[in-house]
């Protein structure tokens, strides 16, 4: 799907005229959000830009089909879905100073490891057992447990997967990540507003772009927390990658140490970023224009996912997949909320 229906190597100078369809497309999606997330009502539901952003995207490419647009605008929506993205994550960082990072602590390290170490086990045992291939349920099982689409591709090469497992269990995350977005909010709310809720947000969400939306609806504090959360848990991608290439090699299975590891190189921008606001040299008008444009990217990108995961893909897979996925999610709400207490009542 992402890495298979996109020409592959769309930031080329060379494909910059076969970028503005898809790069239009999406921000014409992301405007439309902006407007809509105005309305009362749609506040009250806890629907901000960035969510209606992402139903947008899914509503049109749903209605559209993939083969009536890609021709001409996949260069531009893999384009938004990634390198925009990873643009808006970066410039996040500058919403950010090491005393918010420092409020997740060492709680956050262990919550976000716990989350996915635990979380791709369950896939790698249940997926046989729902008869679900290794390679879609290990590639549904990176994508829940580190950060979505981005872990599955970078999974991939190292699993050598076919292309439909890898559309398969992209689709399935952004599904149950989707979910997630509308959900959380009602949690929070749910949970009495818990101090706690952001790092838990953080450590079990699915994509940077969801904890983004949701940290937006959130009180800045706890927002900021399950930002910070995610990231730790974005960076535990490089060795994840490194862990996996190990134990596929010595199983024998695929020469996974060869492939090249895609370390989520943003997350490190991020950083620099949050160490950059924490010197207190950027005047507030250019925090002020950052953070605008860090929210048009964001958006802009997460209409481009929902464009590039059309829901007839899931009909196609079957039950099987859909229903490891589903209890991936019910594992990060369930056992990611025991984790997050646990691991903050022993550290407090």
């Amino acid at each position: 799907m992402l890495s298979r229906t996109f020409p592959a190597s769309p930031f080329r100078l060379a494909f910059l005229p076969a970028l503005v369809p898809g790069l239009l497309g999406c921000a014409a999606l992301a405007a439309a959000a902006a407007w809509a997330g105005r309305w009362p009502l749609l506040q009250a539901l806890g629907l901000g830009p960035l969510t209606l952003a992402l139903l947008l995207g899914l509503v049109a490419g749903s209605l559209l089909g993939g083969a009536r647009w890609q021709p001409g605008a996949s260069a531009g929506v893999l384009f938004s879905r990634l390198r925009l993205l990873r643009a808006g994550v970066v410039l996040y960082g500058l919403r950010l100073t090491l005393q918010d990072v420092a409020q997740v602590g060492w709680a956050g390290v262990l919550v976000d490891a716990l989350v996915l170490a635990s979380t791709f086990a369950l896939a790698a045992w249940a997926g046989p057992r729902l008869g679900v291939a290794r390679n879609t349920a290990w590639l549904i099982g990176a994508g829940s447990a580190i950060c979505g689409a981005s872990a599955v591709l970078a999974t991939e090469p190292l699993l050598k997967a076919r292309a439909e497992q890898t559309a398969v269990a992209v689709a399935c995350v952004v599904l149950f990540g989707t979910v997630a977005t509308l959900l959380y909010p009602l949690l929070f709310s749910w949970s009495g507003r818990a101090p706690g809720f952001g790092l838990f947000a953080g450590a079990t969400l699915h994509e940077v772009a969801q904890a983004l939306a949701v940290g937006r609806v959130l009180p800045a504090e706890i927002g900021d927390a399950a930002v910070v959360a995610k990231m730790l848990r974005v960076m535990m991608l490089a060795p994840f990658l490194l862990l996996l290439s190990a134990l596929l090699a010595r199983r024998g299975g695929n020469s996974g140490a060869s492939s090249k590891l895609a370390l989520p190189w943003f997350a490190f921008g991020f950083i620099g970023m949050v160490l950059l606001r924490s010197t207190g040299w950027l005047p507030a008008a250019w925090l002020h224009a950052a953070q605008g444009l860090d929210l048009a990217l964001i958006a802009t990108a997460m209409a481009a996912l929902g464009l590039a995961t059309p829901l007839t893909l899931l009909r196609r897979a079957g039950p099987r997949p859909l229903l490891l996925a589903a209890l991936l999610f019910g594992w990060l709400l369930l056992g990611g909320g025991l984790i997050t207490a646990g691991a903050s009542a022993l550290l407090r």
